[in-house]
């Protein structure tokens, strides 16, 4: 039978004699499920000798906890597949190389972010224009803040709005005239 067809009521009653101590039951069940479970573990760590590795102790384990199977909560080469995957992704996580550099090293780093001063500027900006935004004709205001600050087209907000393109283009050229002696008195 080729690894993989085995049902799972066979797999499961050959894991119940493994766990009895039935090892011509569990070599059957090794027979029966080795392929696939290599072919998970191949997957995730590529490297043929390291995953043969795993296998074994796949195995292993399988074989010390076959007491713990229970058929209710998956079938055998479900659960034995999850034993798998976790050896292998266990086994990736051990090998990767962590670099370390000396805590020193932190204060050499640049801080891309704005200055505390740069965020309170940009804050009372946004102030300044929302509020000369609010005194501009509702449509107007909503048709700047959507092709600026939502990035919408003309053509997406007039099918949006249900309005002409050219007339959008009107309220926004308008509203943003507006918008700039406004923002140029108060400055």
């Amino acid at each position: 039978m080729t690894a993989g067809a085995a049902p799972a009521s066979t797999l499961a009653a050959l894991l119940a004699r493994a766990a009895a101590g039935d090892q011509a039951a569990f070599r059957d069940f090794y027979d029966r499920t080795s392929a696939k479970l290599f072919g998970i573990i191949l997957r995730i760590l590529v490297e043929r000798g390291e995953a043969e590795d795993v296998l074994q102790e796949v195995y292993v384990t399988i074989w010390r906890k076959a007491a713990e199977f229970d058929p209710a909560r998956a079938s055998p080469i479900t659960w034995g597949a999850t034993i798998a995957r976790n050896r292998a992704i266990d086994r990736l996580r051990a090998r990767a190389v962590r670099p370390t550099s000396p805590v020193e090293a932190a204060y050499d780093l640049a801080d891309d972010s704005p200055s505390a001063e740069a965020v309170l500027v940009a804050a009372g900006e946004a102030a300044r224009v929302n509020a000369v935004l609010a005194t501009l004709e509702p449509a107007h205001a909503a048709a700047i803040r959507a092709c600026y600050f939502e990035g919408l087209t003309y053509e997406a907000l007039s099918q949006r709005d249900n309005v002409p393109v050219g007339t959008l283009k009107s309220w926004v050229r308008r509203g943003l005239v507006k918008l700039r002696q406004q923002l140029e008195a108060a400055a």
